[in-house]
């Protein structure tokens, strides 16, 4: 887990050393991702450069310095990730031919690139993000994991194109352009996040989950290509192409998917452990690796005192059961100081509220190790979010008005369930809504209502196409490297996410619950009065923390402030006569969004 940077010089203007100085400068901002090691490459021909910050996790010898070059010099490799499968690759390639110096994951990546370039992509159970040069092409590819758990940013202007793990780095480029429109402020507001593969900056964008890019000195920056998509089954009755069709051999089938997507995240030259949250996700893996794999494994939860809006008791309980080594980090339920620092932290405005506990939990864990597996995922591929099914209900519910064509279930799923800021609740705020944000929202509207699949299905994918890379795994992938911790996840694991998209409607949910077969696998391991506890999510004890208050007086006193960067988007009156007439127990959301945006502006290169 590192940080990377490059860049191609298209222009053939800047000399070389201007072009590795630019390269070190980008690598810089990104130490917190890397504590351990860096390196800047020039290529030879004089027009591209990586760099590199390194957190050793595998090889942590200077066989594993990046960027990584081959052995004749002609191709380089800047790599952020995990390569889960790397040994039975790496026994692959050498069957071809190929030597190793050392015993790293990228190595292996480099190896594979020079040989197959893109055409490898498919078959890699990672997590990941990297530059990597071919010389003899003078060609750069860039390639972004399947669900997008690394981040991947790239900017064309000036004459360079560069990339980075963070937009922080690409600011660093000569006269970057710093802009930022309103229809932006606008999307992230709506969704929390802002969809690739837009930035916060109208020069960058992101790369796409499962995509790849290639720029050539010849022709240019290239057109960003899918080479996976996570596309659910249209069955809705178990038998139906499944494979298996009892809920038990389901439930092995994926018990050896997750052991084996297990086996290959266990593997690790630093300290591992595991978050342990009140949750089925997490607890599945750690109950595999306890009583499947029979490995010692220290788990981490956090807790909030003086509220019963807390999951680690629930954690402990699971810790007990399971013979872990449990540490617990219980802080106070009123931790609205680090509000406005959160904001900074982040190098794009991120409005999912449990970046606050993602954050703590991190520095927390990283006190006792480097590498931590997590439950993310989950709930895309195993259908555990309750919106589904109170959608599914209201589907049924209206079933005779959406055949007339006076109810669309689009507009049911896209709404207070899925955004912060509504449509008429934008409207208010903002005076207008952008067409480019309407057509965003009615076209996924749209595709929700037309598709003929089973509902949990449709909306199992279309989170994890937006909502999963928008909002979680950024939150998590930002959040930990703030403290070099790296997280991984084996629900995202190519095998298990095909596991998953297969299963028919009726593995999914059943009478308003869902998951079942992950349950059914879980229930091997775990309580079943505790599996039966309704689903909580990690967030802010809102209930108990009183915190619309609080967010409304700090966004207040913020937007006071003559030189408050939000200004420039939206007038401070307009927000304050808004939350005049919001009651606030709808609004924390609302301000939480906000407050991180302002703060975001304050401490980020932003004009209008």
């Amino acid at each position: 887990m590192c940080g990377i940077a490059g860049l191609l010089d298209l222009s053939g203007r800047l000399a070389p050393e201007r072009l590795a100085a630019i390269g070190r400068a980008m690598a810089d901002t990104l130490s917190h991702r890397g504590p351990d090691d860096s390196g800047v490459w020039l290529s030879p021909d004089g027009h591209c450069v990586l760099a590199h910050r390194r957190l050793s996790i595998l090889d942590t010898s200077a066989a594993g310095h990046q960027p990584m070059v081959s052995a004749d010099g002609r191709h380089a490799l800047s790599f952020n990730g995990e390569l889960y499968n790397y040994q039975e690759l790496r026994d692959e390639l050498a069957g071809r031919g190929e030597r190793y110096r050392g015993h790293s994951d990228t190595e292996v990546l480099l190896a594979g690139l020079i040989r197959e370039q893109e055409s490898l992509l498919p078959r890699l159970d990672a997590m990941f993000a990297f530059g990597f040069y071919d010389g003899e092409r003078r060609a750069l590819l860039l390639g972004r994991d399947a669900f997008g758990e690394k981040p991947l940013y790239y900017t064309h202007q000036n004459g360079l194109f560069a990339f980075a793990s963070e937009l922080q780095a690409l600011t660093r480029l000569p006269d970057f352009d710093a802009g930022i429109e309103p229809d932006t402020i606008a999307a992230y507001l709506s969704l929390q996040y802002v969809p690739a593969p837009h930035s916060i900056y109208r020069s960058c964008r992101k790369l796409e989950p499962g995509s790849f890019l290639w720029v050539t000195a010849a022709r240019g920056v290239g057109v960003a290509t899918r080479y996976f998509s996570f596309t659910t089954s249209g069955a809705t009755t178990s038998g139906a192409g499944t494979g298996q069709h009892t809920l038990d051999e389901q439930a092995d089938a994926l018990e050896e998917l997750l052991v084996r997507a297990l086996r290959r995240r266990l593997l690790s030259d630093v300290p591992l452990g595991a978050f342990l949250s009140g949750g089925v996700d997490s607890a599945t893996v750690v109950a595999l690796v306890a009583r499947k794999l029979n490995r010692p494994i220290q788990t981490f939860s956090l807790g909030f005192t003086d509220t019963e809006e807390t999951e680690h008791l629930q954690a402990r309980e699971i810790a007990r059961h399971l013979g872990t080594e449990h540490r617990e980090h219980l802080v106070p339920v009123d931790q609205m100081a680090l509000a406005g620092g959160l904001g900074e932290l982040l190098d794009e405005p991120n409005a999912d509220s449990s970046c606050l506990p993602t954050w703590l939990l991190s520095r927390f864990a990283r006190q006792s190790v480097t590498v931590v597996l997590s439950g993310d995922g989950g709930d895309e591929m195993f259908g555990g979010y309750r919106r589904y099914f109170e959608c599914a209900a209201n589907l049924e519910a209206h079933r005779a008005e959406a055949a007339a064509g006076r109810w669309q279930v689009g507009w049911d799923y896209v709404s207070d369930r899925l955004l912060i800021f509504t449509d008429r609740n934008l409207i208010r705020l903002l005076g207008a809504m952008p067409a480019s944000l309407a057509a965003r929202l009615d076209g996924l509207r749209r595709d929700i209502t037309a598709d003929p699949r089973p509902l949990v299905n449709v909306l199992r994918e279309v989170d994890a196409a937006h909502y999963l890379p928008g909002a979680v795994l950024t939150k998590v992938d930002r959040m930990s490297m703030r403290h070099g911790l790296e997280v991984r996840t084996p629900y995202l694991s190519i095998e298990v996410a095909r596991f998953a998209a297969g299963l028919p409607a009726d593995r999914i949910s059943q009478g308003g619950t869902g998951k079942l077969v992950l349950k059914h696998l879980a229930s091997r391991y775990l309580p079943e009065a505790w599996l039966a506890r309704p689903k909580r999510g990690f967030g802010l004890p809102v209930r108990t923390w009183g915190a619309e208050e609080h967010l409304l007086g700090l966004l207040r006193e913020r937007i006071s402030d003559p030189a408050s960067p939000l200004r420039q988007w939206i007038p401070p009156g307009r927000i304050l006569d808004y939350f005049a007439t919001r009651p606030l127990c709808y609004a924390l959301y609302e301000l939480w969004a906000l407050v991180i945006l302002e703060c975001w502006l304050r401490s980020h290169p932003a004009v209008r």
